[in-house]
């Protein structure tokens, strides 16, 4: 069978330690801070070119600093919660404490993206601007996070994908080294984290870049909110089939670690949780106007 070797790629930078202190800075902890500094950067740009707005911007440049501290508490909070929530409610009821240690991993996307939501809810009403501006401004840079986020996934070796024979298979470390059905041998796995870092991130930025600068978007407030739910929900939904579900998901009875399922078909919790924001994506495409 072909495949690709992992890469030797460290998931730590650089390492400082003093006396019985560590200080490790990581691939995915850079991940997220570069993605909310060249996101600030892109919507104070988008503010500062009066040929994109129908009329006035919906804020000052000035405020999009205040925005990025909201943005960086809703994706920490909800990131966390959401991920207790859906996946590991049972542990978290447990053990509350746990909770706190963000540091040992443990992040949902739609919990970032619902923390994220309510922040930009109450900086809204807190400094009187317009949500659905505001929202298309967040959508528009939010694939920068989530293209540097997942391949800072695939540097962790985590959230990978099925067993696979095709010759782009990876042979990832650690707990995804095991047999394949049993048969001893190389187990190489779908690089699902590439997967959805050239969908939900690569593909949906060129399209929603082309639509701003291009195309005028932002003069129909909604809209890029709108296509930013669709296409990250439909390109999430897809990766699904091949990505490796989370392990209280799978057993015995059910190898595809499917969260809802009958008959022998079914969706997996990523899966389910896309549903209602391509529903919502929808409902802001249609009802997106002249503003």
């Amino acid at each position: 069978m072909s495949y690709i070797p992992f890469p030797n790629v460290s998931p730590e930078i650089f390492s400082i330690s003093l006396g019985s202190f560590t200080f490790a800075l990581r691939w995915y902890a850079l991940a997220y801070i570069a993605g909310l500094l060249l996101g600030w950067q892109l919507i104070v740009r988008m503010l500062r070119t009066p040929r994109l707005w129908l009329k006035a911007p919906p804020m000052a440049p000035e405020l999009v600093e205040n925005l990025l501290t909201w943005v960086i508490l809703g994706v920490i909070i909800g990131g966390r919660l959401g991920y207790a929530i859906f996946y590991q409610p049972d542990h978290f009821l447990t053990n509350p404490l746990q909770m706190l240690k963000v540091w040992e991993g443990g992040m949902s996307f739609h919990g970032g993206f619902a923390g994220v939501a309510v922040a930009g809810v109450l900086f809204c009403r807190k400094h009187k601007i317009p949500m659905l501006p505001t929202a298309d401004l967040m959508a528009a840079v939010a694939p920068i996070g989530l293209l540097l986020g997942r391949i800072a996934n695939f540097i962790n070796a985590e959230l990978w994908g099925r067993p696979t024979d095709l010759p782009w298979g990876v042979a990832f470390p650690g707990e995804a080294a095991q047999t394949c059905e049993g048969v001893l041998t190389i187990c190489a796995r779908h690089p699902s984290q590439l997967y959805e870092a050239a969908l939900e991130g690569l593909l949906l930025l060129i399209v929603l870049s082309y639509l701003i600068w291009r195309r005028g978007w932002l003069k129909f407030p909604g809209r890029i909110a709108g296509l930013f739910f669709i296409g990250y929900g439909l390109s999430r939904f897809a990766v699904e089939f091949v990505r490796q579900p989370d392990a209280q998901f799978v057993s015995e009875g059910n190898p595809l670690g499917l969260a809802w399922h009958i008959a022998g078909y079914g969706l997996t919790m990523g899966q389910i949780l896309t549903l209602p924001m391509i529903a919502v994506g929808l409902w802001f495409l249609l009802r997106a106007k002249p503003a």
